[in-house]
């Protein structure tokens, strides 16, 4: 079915805002696609803060050349549809994981972290990567525990010195000169 050149700029200017929300886009192959299956995954990448779009290869390949960014030639033969990481890149990255896993319907192609051009091994490390509230829980740790070091370390001295009142005052009074 053609498109006319209004719609054509439609399309590509939903596509442009979906990825300018992005902060990761994942571009899969899929095949022997139901609705069933789609619908599932749609309800997961939702949930996760995501969108996921069948989209038109050569309207997406004109986004993508507008933004000056590169693919690998082969790239976009196939169908394929898109996911847009709005909110927890390897969250995401680690559901697309999961679902393409044992999957013969969605095969992870590559993708943009931002716009830096990523593959599917790429995908997959980010997907090892522990979610994002972890992440900030072990940085919040790790700047936590010099400053508590530091704490201890200027206050043992004065604990110090309170211990030695303290032991004097206990002690019973010397006798008095006379």
């Amino acid at each position: 079915m053609a498109f006319t050149k209004e719609r054509k700029s439609e399309i590509m200017a939903r596509y442009e805002d979906w990825f300018n929300q992005s902060q990761a886009v994942y571009v899969m192959s899929y095949s022997k696609m139901n609705m069933k299956a789609i619908d599932a995954v749609r309800s997961k990448i939702r949930d996760a803060g995501g969108e996921i779009h069948v989209v038109k290869n050569t309207l997406f390949k004109l986004v993508l050349d507008k933004k000056k960014l590169s693919y690998p030639k082969g790239f976009f033969d196939k169908t394929n549809i898109v996911a847009f990481a709005h909110a927890d890149p390897p969250g995401l990255a680690k559901l697309l994981n999961e679902t393409t896993r044992n999957s013969e319907i969605f095969q992870i192609k590559g993708g943009y972290l931002g716009t830096q051009q990523i593959n599917a091994g790429q995908i997959k490390s980010l997907a090892d990567l522990p979610p994002l509230p972890v992440i900030r829980a072990m940085l919040l740790g790790m700047l936590q525990t010099p400053a508590g070091q530091l704490a201890r370390t200027l206050a043992e001295p004065a604990r110090s010195l309170a211990g030695i009142f303290k032991a004097y005052s206990e002690s019973e009074p010397a006798p008095a000169a006379g």
